[in-house]
């Protein structure tokens, strides 16, 4: 077991150094094909979805979407220094109405800004390291942190898909 848990802190720690080879035009072309995925994604849901829970318990089609551009707005600005252009504190989630046409331009907003910080940075500037709360890291693993992120809530929102019928975009891996 002790073999094990070692073998997977090397792996952790390959992709961590993987993470910091990215460069910022790679970063750049990874947010752009993810704002493509995540639009087919909102698309594919007719708009009397948008208010749609798989259970009681969890959030709706639009929540999740504007849960990730929060996250969006959040992580880029963290890694950036760069301030939100929806102004502290301010969240599209509890602002923005959970209507389709509403929260795919929320949406797509956040992937604009994320896009266009990025593109202003040096590719330098993804290994300088910065505070998030008690955390440290490096810009470009906030970065990467930023992208798993919206990539774990557009893959839970799938299943939103299947339960109303409609069959999810084809995965846009490259």
């Amino acid at each position: 077991m002790k073999k094990l848990t070692f073998v997977f802190a090397l792996l952790i720690l390959a992709g961590s150094s993987a993470f910091a080879q990215i460069t910022k035009d790679q970063t750049v072309a990874e947010w752009t094909r993810a704002k493509a995925y995540t639009k087919a994604y909102l698309d594919a849901m007719p708009a009397d979805g948008f208010a749609f829970k798989a259970t009681p318990e969890v959030r709706t089609f639009a929540q999740q979407f504007l849960h990730l551009a929060d996250a969006n707005y959040f992580f880029i600005v963290t890694a950036s220094g760069k301030e939100s252009p929806l102004g502290k504190g301010v969240s599209v989630e509890k602002t923005v109405a959970q209507t389709k046409e509403a929260t795919t331009k929320a949406v797509m907003d956040s992937y604009d800004f994320a896009i266009s910080t990025i593109q202003g940075m040096t590719d330098a500037q993804f290994q300088e390291e910065v505070a998030m709360g008690a955390r440290k890291a490096t810009r470009g693993l906030l970065l990467a942190k930023a992208f798993e992120h919206q990539t774990h809530h557009r893959g839970q929102t799938t299943i939103y898909l299947r339960l109303k019928g409609v069959t999810p975009p084809p995965e846009m891996l490259f």
